[in-house]
């Protein structure tokens, strides 16, 4: 008999490390009051792949562009001559008498081709990231991925979104009234904002899957089976949210990657989010901030080595020694002068949002972006939104 795919040993023998990202990059056109206000490189796997370049993560992407694809990027994309690269508008009201909740509806304008199995390389991979943002990722693509990939993370909003027939707007729909329903037993880590986990039964999906739930300036909660987490924030200076959840994915796998415990990780993964929410647009993390942030995970791994090593629940999600000191060094870390960011001509409202190492990947593989995902994602306009059958999980009083 073939040895399982989740045993660690067999992860110790798999010397590359190496990550899948699937996504389609994509355009993303910023519009307050009717006018435009930028016109950026979009998609959650642009985002996550510069955090995962930053920290010297391993991975191949797969993403699909049309001709008018406007970026260079650090990984190539697959060029469709028939189709238009994936476009959204995101619409920003100034609201009433300076209300901060505004409102924003986002709209899908144009979606390029989607990704298929037969896409995907035909080689294995030690981690997966299933983060569509348009549509581009179907249940058979995600099947794929879990067929080739030891542990997948997947960001919720690829599974549960649809859009409106005649103008593209974004709505939600209940996890499980998707075809991706039955394939929770089977994921690592499922990604939601507080928004999104309502369209979900947190207590029913963290029976077969572990589910991260991001508060914006509030942190994020790590749901398990037999139990639960919050995870501090750090301070941030909100310049453009959009992208900001997707870096946090991107560094919550990245401390996984480079073998810290759960909540280790989701520290790095609310670092990156704040450090996003900084930038417009696409962030050009400093290098120096990188190396620092690599010195101080590396520094936490060799403080922690061996407190992973046994494979109960306990021990891999429960705060290790230590974890408010590693909050506080890598919040000293931010404190390393930055490059200038332009001032922001606009005033986007300040809401609540929006692996791994041989020997740690495997024991979490069994646990049971909007485009402008952020970990202060705003509360986002839905169209007809359909409600789950079952009653919503409440994860947030925002």
């Amino acid at each position: 008999m073939g040895r399982d795919r989740k045993d660690p040993q067999t992860m110790e023998e798999n010397l590359s490390r190496r990550g899948l990202i699937v996504g389609n990059y994509c355009h993303d056109v910023l519009i307050r009051d009717g006018v435009v206000l930028a016109d950026t490189l979009g998609g959650a796997a642009s985002f996550i792949s510069a955090v995962l370049d930053g920290v010297s993560v391993s991975y191949n992407l797969v993403s699909k562009v049309g001709p008018d694809f406007a970026y260079t990027t650090s990984r190539s994309p697959i060029v469709i001559p028939t189709s238009r690269t994936t476009l959204f508008h995101a619409h920003f009201d100034s609201g009433v008498d300076g209300d901060e909740h505004r409102d924003r509806v986002l709209k899908r304008v144009a979606a390029c081709d989607p990704i298929r199995p037969s896409d995907l390389p035909g080689t294995r991979f030690d981690f997966g990231m299933a983060v569509g943002v348009g549509g581009e990722i179907s249940p058979e693509t995600l099947e794929r991925m879990l067929d080739i990939c030891t542990v997948v993370f997947v960001d919720i909003q690829g599974l549960i979104r649809e859009f409106d027939g005649v103008d593209g707007t974004v709505r939600l729909v209940g996890l499980n009234e998707t075809r991706f329903f039955r394939l929770l037993p089977r994921i690592g880590f499922l990604k939601a904002s507080a928004e999104e986990a309502l369209f979900m039964d947190v207590e029913e999906v963290r029976k077969w899957c572990c589910v991260v739930v991001t508060h914006g300036k509030d942190g994020c909660t790590v749901y398990w089976k037999d139990g639960e987490l919050e995870i501090a924030p750090f301070a941030a200076n909100q310049v453009d949210p959009t992208g900001a959840g997707d870096s946090f994915l991107g560094g919550f796998v990245a401390g996984l990657v480079h073998g810290l415990a759960v909540p280790d990780a989701a520290l790095v993964g609310n670092l990156f989010g704040s450090l996003t929410v900084g930038e417009i647009g696409l962030p050009k993390f400093d290098s120096r901030l990188l190396q620092r942030v690599k010195d101080e995970v590396q520094r936490r791994k060799m403080q922690c080595i061996g407190c992973c090593e046994r494979q109960d629940d306990e021990l891999r999600f429960t705060k290790p020694a230590g974890h408010a000191q590693f909050h506080a060094s890598l919040d000293a870390a931010k404190l390393i002068p930055a490059r200038a960011v332009p001032e922001c001509p606009w005033d986007l409202p300040s809401s609540p949002p929006k692996a791994v190492e041989q020997a740690i990947l495997p024991q979490y593989a069994g646990q049971p972006k909007l485009v402008l995902n952020s970990i202060y994602d705003e509360q986002i306009q839905t169209v007809e939104a359909k409600r789950p059958s079952t009653s919503p999980f409440s994860v947030s009083d925002d």
